[in-house]
């Protein structure tokens, strides 16, 4: 199964690099995500996740409202494309130990955005529908 089949109908929240953190947190929360792409002019300059706030946290409380979204963004960025193998991913991912993954176009032009959690429900569905199978092959021999 390819990673094609996870991003169907599935938007894609970014932020600019420029934004307050204020502004992270409020769109991390109104869109219920964990990581948002940070994109300026069409390109992917980063990602920035709630792990991203936390690890800025310590020593940064008082001016952490000062920060924007360019001080904490990851700039080393991952990236799949809609042909990578859902259990490519998952490899990548956990060698990584990443949890968000931008997919892209040929042109590096963002597609959407994969988590670890899309994974593990493509990986469970995908266990439960051989479970039924085989079950059904041995009530039905």
């Amino acid at each position: 199964m390819k990673v094609s089949s996870l991003i169907r109908g599935k938007a894609v929240e970014t932020i600019g690099p420029n934004a307050s953190i204020e502004e992270l947190t409020t769109q991390l929360k109104r869109h219920n995500v964990g990581a948002l792409v940070v994109q300026q002019d069409g390109k992917i300059d980063g990602i920035v996740s709630e792990r991203d706030i936390v690890r800025a946290m310590p020593g940064n409380l008082e001016s952490l409202p000062k920060l924007k979204v360019r001080d904490l963004m990851s700039t080393r960025v991952l990236t799949c494309s809609e042909e990578t193998t859902i259990s490519e991913l998952m490899a990548t991912m956990t060698e990584k130990r990443i949890r968000h993954v931008p997919v892209v176009d040929s042109e590096g032009r963002l597609l959407s955005i994969v988590s670890i959690g899309d994974i593990m429900k493509s990986y469970s569905d995908e266990v439960n529908e051989e479970r039924k199978a085989l079950e059904g092959y041995i009530v039905g021999g």
